[in-house]
């Protein structure tokens, strides 16, 4: 079946995972280790910006080599009509790394942290010391066994290209 979504084929996976591999690498040498031209690998690395599929270029910082080795996640309430000022409150606190709205028990969950278990304290506190926030619930992480990654995503994308070429 057809989606409506662009596809991602074998060729972008390829550069994807070559990127991710080597983000300094150069367009040539890219070209050179994908087989293909160099206008080919521009023109695809151009499409893969304009999509938003490649979003940028910049360095990985690793927290823990920071100083901050702690990181939990914090589940927010918020009061009704208040989620813009909670966002803004929260965008301003350095030791949020990130937030996302959700559904279920609680209303925001947020990755934070903190240089020790007492400093997490002192940064939990600086989340729910805005009057918008009903109520926390924070969980410590442990260990990260499986970083953030999104390149398994572009292995199964182009397969399904491939399928769906196949089949079309």
């Amino acid at each position: 079946m057809p989606s409506s979504v662009p596809s991602i084929d074998d060729l972008d996976a390829r550069l994807l995972a070559l990127l991710t591999e080597e983000p300094r690498i150069g367009i040539l040498e890219a070209s050179r280790r994908l087989g293909v031209a160099r206008g080919t690998v521009q023109a695809r690395l151009d499409r893969l910006q304009a999509r938003g599929v490649v979003r940028g270029f910049g360095p990985v910082i690793d927290p823990v080599a920071l100083g901050y080795g702690v990181t939990a996640f914090a589940t927010l309430e918020i009061r009704q009509g208040r989620g813009l000022e909670v966002r803004e409150h929260l965008a301003a606190i350095p030791e949020l790394l990130e937030m996302h709205t959700i559904t279920g028990v609680g209303d925001m969950l947020c990755r934070i942290v903190a240089r020790s278990n007492a400093d997490m304290q002192r940064v939990i506190d600086k989340l729910v010391s805005f009057e918008g926030i009903q109520r926390t619930s924070t969980v410590i992480a442990m260990a990260n066994p499986v970083p953030y990654r999104v390149l398994p995503l572009t292995e199964v994308c182009a397969a399904e290209h491939a399928t769906e070429r196949s089949e079309g």
